[in-house]
């Protein structure tokens, strides 16, 4: 039962659909009925035909078997729909109640999972579950309905040709258990090797220029083959052991129909039974052939589902980091931007990356960091907008913990433009009013003039709609910082967040966008990561980063008459 265990999520989403799956089983057992008398009427017909009948009969039996043939798959026609549309709608809300939980994880998560991985789950496990809800649901009820019916007719008919009938069952019931742990482990290793695949092919595809420039094609192809060849494998063995399942049934049956002939033919032979009654135990038989066979085909499909859905659950299980809690202050609904840091410290897997951090910046004022690579400058500003919490220490907005201040007020009031521009392969419009609803193309334009993209942009033969291509590929470097930053001023936070984010444009450029943010006044708090000096030299505040700690902190005349670790920078560059 613990390869089933997985599959209890899927209760909820069973439960809304209780109407759909009711009128789904009176249905199925309505079809299966009239396909087990189906059999009932040839025999009527025979015994009839050898008794001797008009043509009037002998059309009524006719009309019957296509009337009854018609009726029955009508029904299940309405089954298909029922049942198939059923698991199509909780597929559906599966995949968004996914997709939804992914979106509320904090960035640790998606540190440690590969974006393949996760996109695998997405559509290839939460689809394995659609088609075992669906179908698997079908057939497992239609199944045991016919075996029920047909055995209960077959006894009526004759119980000793039932008890040779059923002579395999046993071996089937054994070679299906003892499979059982075969499959699920094939199917969790094929769900497995397909996020590796699904991982590399978005990898590759992302990365498509720098593999073109290190001229690695041919090995990105063959490490490609390798992961594919791996998938096929695991495939094959999947193959191979359904093909020695099935065959294995379908030889019982054989020897079964054999049998049959045998003794069945005798019993005619010797008046015991009628033609009629022979013919129909022979139909009868082959009907129970295919739920028999089919039964293992659906545990197939439902270890399959299961090994999908304990891949689910591993990330449905996932606890966000980062909630509103009991402290939330809901009155909350507007921020000004006083920072303050109160001996904050943080470590991923209790390795340090800030020790002790504490300043203190007003409401309009800018703040600058700065540090060599790794120092935690990039860890210290996504603490503002909570994208992760300090591991001790406290932080305040306005006097409030930041923990109090509910999520949704907090980074709406944030405008962050990190050290990688992630734009979207929409226009260069999408991707600038990207969080903000209802824009006026006006605020647009200021926006785009205040971080010097207006520029370009109207050089552009569409301009605003302009397509940028996947990640922005179709822009530059710079191009893509100062459409990022005008992504983020258009929705006038309260604290701007500029993570190294003028590294990509020349000095000049650099200078005139921070004349413009200048400009701004009280209206914002700036906080601006650099590796320039000259980027963050007008700052009120700015923190020297080493090794996770503030080792000096200023303006810059004073840090210059420290004569310090950022006077030393400051006279290399």
């Amino acid at each position: 039962m613990s390869i089933f265990k997985p599959l209890y999520r899927l209760k909820k989403y069973l439960l809304n659909y209780k109407r759909n799956l009711i009128i789904g089983l009176l249905l199925i057992i309505v079809a299966n009925v009239l396909y087990a008398a189906l059999p009932k009427i040839l025999q009527l017909t025979i015994d009839q035909i050898e008794k001797g009948i008009d043509v009037q009969h002998l059309i009524f039996y006719a009309s019957l078997l296509v009337g009854l043939t018609t009726l029955y798959s009508a029904i299940r026609f309405l089954i298909r729909i029922i049942i198939i549309g059923m698991a199509r709608k909780i597929e559906y809300q599966l995949r968004n109640d996914y997709f939804q939980h992914l979106q509320r994880l904090s960035l640790r998560f998606f540190v440690k999972h590969r974006t393949g991985d996760l996109m695998a789950r997405a559509t290839n496990d939460v689809r394995s579950i659609a088609v075992t809800v669906g179908r698997g649901f079908m057939f497992f009820f239609s199944n045991i309905i016919i075996f029920v019916v047909i055995i209960f007719l077959m006894i009526k008919t004759n119980v000793k040709l039932t008890l040779l009938s059923l002579l395999p069952f046993p071996f089937v019931i054994l070679l299906v258990y003892k499979s059982m742990k075969f499959f699920f482990k094939t199917f969790e290793n094929i769900q497995t090797q397909f996020a590796e695949i699904t991982s590399k092919a978005q990898e590759n595809i992302s990365g498509v220029r720098v593999i073109k420039a290190y001229v690695q094609e041919e090995n990105e192809i063959e490490n490609f083959k390798n992961l594919n060849r791996r998938y096929l494998r695991e495939n094959l063995k999947l193959a191979k052991g359904r093909g020695l399942i099935w065959s294995s049934m379908e030889m019982l049956f054989g020897l079964t129909f054999i049998v049959l002939l045998w003794v069945g033919g005798a019993a005619v032979i010797r008046d015991q039974i009628s033609i009629g009654d022979f013919v129909a135990f022979t139909v009868w038989l082959g009907m129970l052939t295919w739920p028999i066979i089919s039964f293992g085909w659906i545990i197939n499909l439902v270890q399959r589902a299961s090994a999908s859905m304990k891949r689910i659950n591993q990330i449905m299980d996932e606890i966000p980091e980062i909630l509103d809690t009991d402290i939330c202050d809901t009155s909350i609904n507007e921020i000004h931007g006083e920072i303050e840091f109160r001996n904050v410290s943080f470590a991923y897997d209790d390795k340090p990356v800030l020790n002790n951090i504490t300043f203190h910046i007003k409401p309009g004022k800018t703040l600058a960091i700065i540090g060599p690579t790794g120092s935690g400058k990039t860890t210290l500003v996504n603490l503002i907008p909570r994208l992760i919490d300090p591991t001790t220490g406290n932080i305040f907005i306005d006097g409030h913990d930041i923990r109090s201040i509910p999520l949704q007020v907090l980074r709406k009031n944030i405008g962050l433009v990190p050290q990688e521009s992630f734009l979207f392969s929409e226009t260069i419009e999408e991707n600038i009013t990207f969080g903000k609803e209802n824009t006026d193309p006006k605020e647009i334009e200021q926006a785009a003039q205040i971080s010097t993209i207006l520029d370009d942009l109207i050089k552009f033969p569409d301009k605003f709609q302009t397509l940028i291509g996947e990640r922005g590929v179709n822009l530059s470097g710079g191009q893509k910082q100062r459409t990022a930053i005008s992504r983020a001023l258009l929705r006038q936070p309260r604290i701007l967040i500029l993570d190294d984010a003028l590294s990509s444009v020349d000095t000049y450029t650099e200078e005139n966008i921070l004349t413009n943010l200048r400009q701004l006044g009280e209206l914002q708090t700036k906080i601006i990561i650099s590796h320039r000096i000259s980027s963050i030299k007008h700052a009120d505040l700015i923190l020297v980063l080493k090794n996770g700690r503030v080792i000096e902190q200023g303006t810059h005349e004073q840090l210059i008459k420290k004569d310090g670790f950022y006077a030393e920078l400051y006279k290399q560059q």
